[in-house]
């Protein structure tokens, strides 16, 4: 076996490992999670690599004494609910709270998140989870076909379709309102007046830094990533192109 390959072939059978080492549960939780607002009356779900980040920064602006929030940035905070406390990260999902919450808060509150197009979120995953390994750019490509085919890589949290964390026990989306990461101001600027807050220039937070998405596609990586995340492009109205996404709803 050529050494190039054997060397990519190590990448992908190490992909587990990258997630130690590069994208471990503090790495993943210090960058977004769910805030309960009891103030303004609503539960903001955070889906990995949505600007998440930038969103959270704006919104705990308007937090009130009361609210509810999980997170590790700013100082370890988490729900006081046992169940979702003991949960090391804040990408709470629509299955894990709703039993947790009381059918009153659960149907009057605003229940909101982002979304990325799967082809373009899952190379900006890619690259954030090895941000500090000096040879992934040489191989990004044949890194993110050989990822996708380990068990324990399509598990972890950033990599998971983001339907998994938004649906409820009927497999619905169980949200008022879904943003989209390509027009996330123009979205959070609709959430604010939904919510009855200010809406303020979102900051750029945490950004990869890679090429356009489309140029590292073939038709091979363009089936795999397809295939992995078909109930995301289904359920959430996106094509490989941006042009074929559907407007925010």
């Amino acid at each position: 076996m050529p050494a190039k390959v054997r060397f990519i072939t190590m990448l992908a059978e190490r992909a587990s490992e990258n997630f130690i080492v590069y994208g471990t549960v503090r790495e993943l939780a210090k960058r977004t999670d769910l805030i309960i607002s009891h103030k303004h009356r609503f539960i903001f779900f955070a889906v990995p690599k949505t600007a998440t980040h930038a969103i959270r920064q704006a919104l705990r602006e308007h937090m009130g004494p009361d609210d509810w929030e999980q997170q590790v940035l700013f100082g370890k905070q988490s729900l006081p609910i046992p169940e979702i406390a003991k949960i090391r990260h804040g990408h709470i999902s629509v299955r894990q709270i709703r039993p947790h919450i009381a059918a009153q808060v659960w149907d009057n509150y605003f229940k909101f998140c982002f979304v990325r197009n799967p082809f373009d979120r899952y190379v900006s995953t890619c690259f954030f989870l090895n941000r500090s390994n000096p040879n992934f750019s040489a191989s990004a490509v044949s890194f993110m076909k050989q990822a996708l085919s380990r068990q324990q890589f399509r598990q972890r949290i950033l990599v998971q379709p983001q339907v998994m964390q938004l649906r409820d026990t009927d497999d619905e989306i169980a949200l008022d309102y879904v943003g989209r990461y390509e027009t996330v101001q123009q979205s959070y600027d609709e959430i604010c007046e939904r919510i009855g807050i200010p809406a303020t220039d979102l900051a750029r937070k945490n950004p990869s830094r890679h090429a356009a998405y489309a140029d590292y596609y073939d038709d091979e990586l363009r089936g795999i990533v397809g295939e992995f995340y078909k109930d995301d492009l289904a359920s959430l109205g996106y094509g490989f192109a941006p042009s074929d996404q559907l407007a925010g709803s």
